[in-house]
């Protein structure tokens, strides 16, 4: 079991985990003593309940092989590969690599109410929006986005890139990838809808100027 020392996240605080009759969150104070000898308090972190409750285990992984052709292209060269799906985990997550072409536009500013969304570079340079400035995410950086939290990203250099996107829970991305460049040739309204439907809040439609 792990310790974690108390620390308030404000991202947090709109969310919270599992929660008793009373509202609040379900766990226990513990103490534990570090690598240098001080004892500190913590929070006992607790696992889920277990949803397997077989005894001896079973064959139900699956594998991809790096060389399986992508899910999804574009015109411009951008490519998704489905890694799991809503569908593959039985809605736990949704992991995608996500090859972004030389100058790929992205996704402007917006916002998801379900669920939570993080970025994982792989190679090249991507430009992320963490709600409060642009930062630059290369190899090995990550942005992690909770529900609510605004972000957008794009590639803004000459070279393409790629990346893994994981949402939690999992949702049927796989529709928006496939049918978003299509709706945006069609109306604003129409293309709000489309968004919402797949929670997915941009400024562009909600905030001071939309229409």
């Amino acid at each position: 079991m792990v310790f974690f020392q108390h620390q308030k996240i404000s991202a947090l605080k709109h969310f919270s985990p599992a929660t008793g009759p009373d509202g609040r969150a379900r766990s226990r104070r513990s103490r534990t003593v570090t690598g240098s000898g001080t004892l500190t308090e913590g929070t006992a972190m607790s696992y889920p309940a277990p949803r397997y409750h077989g005894d001896n285990g079973e064959v139900n992984a699956s594998f991809r092989t790096a060389d399986t052709p992508p899910d999804l292209t574009s015109p411009r060269g951008d490519a998704y590969r489905y890694l799991a799906t809503h569908e593959s985990t039985g809605g736990e997550y949704g992991l995608y690599q996500v090859d972004l072409a030389a100058r790929a536009a992205g996704a402007k500013t917006h916002f998801h109410k379900a669920m939570s969304e993080a970025f994982y570079v792989l190679s090249g340079e991507l430009e992320l929006f963490n709600g409060d400035k642009w930062v630059t995410g290369r190899t090995g950086d990550f942005l992690y986005v909770p529900p609510g939290g605004l972000h957008a990203f794009k590639n803004v250099t000459d070279e393409p890139m790629s990346m893994l996107m994981l949402f939690t829970p999992g949702a049927p991305r796989e529709e928006f990838f496939e049918q978003v460049a299509e709706m945006s040739q069609r109306g604003s309204e129409e293309l709000k809808q489309f968004r919402v439907r797949h929670d997915s809040y941009f400024e562009e439609d909600f905030g001071a100027g939309a229409v």
